[in-house]
């Protein structure tokens, strides 16, 4: 496994940068170019600190070589450029994809959503097109006029026509809820967002929300003061660092305070650490977190953070895969499921093995 010296030295910078880098430290001044080389290079080499390196993941499938390059294909992102390093779970599906395109030979022509409407002539002549993320109705019958082979990445689209792979959030919320309540959590908050491009203006409609609310109702423990959303969620990254510190903020102000916090991604984790930090509370002993995506940084916070790993990579692997499958000449739709895995650390207790 790959130290914060081997990342520093592929990179070109200090230890010291790249430890900062991936801890989102506020007063680092670095240019967004090795920022982001920094990351993806952790990402790439699927950094851990030493507590972790002797859990080893299998290698990932591998088919055989093909004989003869790919057409171009197309990924479409829902973030703008300039957004992909706020959340480097995407740097991991964009990895996958761009990984798995060099094993069938293929270029790949990147837009990201800001260029879709304003330059679509990208898309003119791809074979296939990845959009990854959500998008809207309007995004996704243009793309289907510019191509006739279209497959989501992390994304289920309700119209089950298309392909898509994806990781299912609202299970892998139930997940993480019974183990907090196996821990011995009782007071469980949740901070996220709500979901308008999908669903509109219906209230605790992102799936990770939709699966606390449904937890807790069924347990008779629904309490709304203990939901914190963001709601300037139109379009674009919507769980920021920002967004976790605000709203644990506002958590902490409420008459009673949650025993753990779970965060819709690691960068709200992120944040609601540091605004527990700020009022003086230790985290787990007075407040525990846990969250969603494992980015590289996760397991090397203060206390490490306990997060359901969602495979990026993975799910962008697949998303090539079904492409070539539709570029090859398959009719039928397929539509894959690729579960999380909880990676318990030191932010919360553990649920008892077994």
């Amino acid at each position: 496994m790959v130290t914060i010296r081997e990342i520093a030295k592929a990179v070109g910078v200090s230890a010291g940068t790249v430890s900062r880098v991936l801890n989102y430290d506020p007063t680092l001044s670095v240019s967004e170019a090795k920022r982001k080389a920094i990351i993806e290079t952790a990402e790439a080499l699927d950094y851990a600190t030493p507590r972790n390196r002797n859990r080893r993941k299998p290698a990932p499938f591998r088919q055989p070589q093909p004989t003869a390059a790919m057409p171009r294909i197309a990924t479409v992102h829902f973030l703008e450029r300039d957004e992909e390093l706020i959340d480097p779970y995407y740097i991991g599906v964009r990895l996958g994809i761009e990984r798995r395109s060099q094993h069938y030979q293929s270029e790949i022509v990147k837009v990201f959503h800001a260029d879709l409407f304003n330059e679509g002539s990208l898309l003119q002549g791809v074979a296939g097109i990845i959009a990854i993320g959500k998008h809207r109705p309007a995004e996704i019958a243009f793309l289907e006029e510019c191509c006739d082979h279209l497959v989501f990445a992390d994304f289920q689209p309700s119209d089950e026509h298309y392909d898509c792979v994806y990781s299912d959030l609202a299970l892998a919320t139930t997940k993480i809820l019974d183990g907090l309540a196996a821990a011995g959590y009782r007071r469980i908050a949740f901070i996220g967002a709500e979901d308008r491009i999908s669903f509109g203006d219906v209230p605790y409609s992102e799936a990770r929300c939709r699966a606390y609310v449904d937890w807790q109702k069924a347990r008779g423990t629904f309490d709304p003061t203990l939901i914190a959303l963001n709601n300037d969620c139109n379009d674009g990254q919507n769980l920021r660092l920002e967004v976790g510190y605000e709203h644990a903020r506002d958590l902490l102000d409420r008459a009673e305070r949650p025993d753990v916090i779970l965060t819709a991604n690691d960068n709200i984790a992120i944040g609601t650490g540091r605004a527990l930090a700020e009022a003086g509370l230790s985290v787990p002993d007075d407040i525990a977190i846990a969250s969603f995506n494992d980015i590289p940084v996760a397991q090397f916070l203060n206390p490490a953070l306990s997060t359901m790993k969602i495979p990026g990579e993975a799910i962008g692997e697949c998303a090539v895969d079904l492409l070539v499958e539709r570029i090859n000449g398959r009719e039928y739709t397929k539509r894959v499921t690729i579960p999380g895995e909880m990676i318990w650390r030191d932010s919360c207790r553990h649920p008892p093995a077994g």
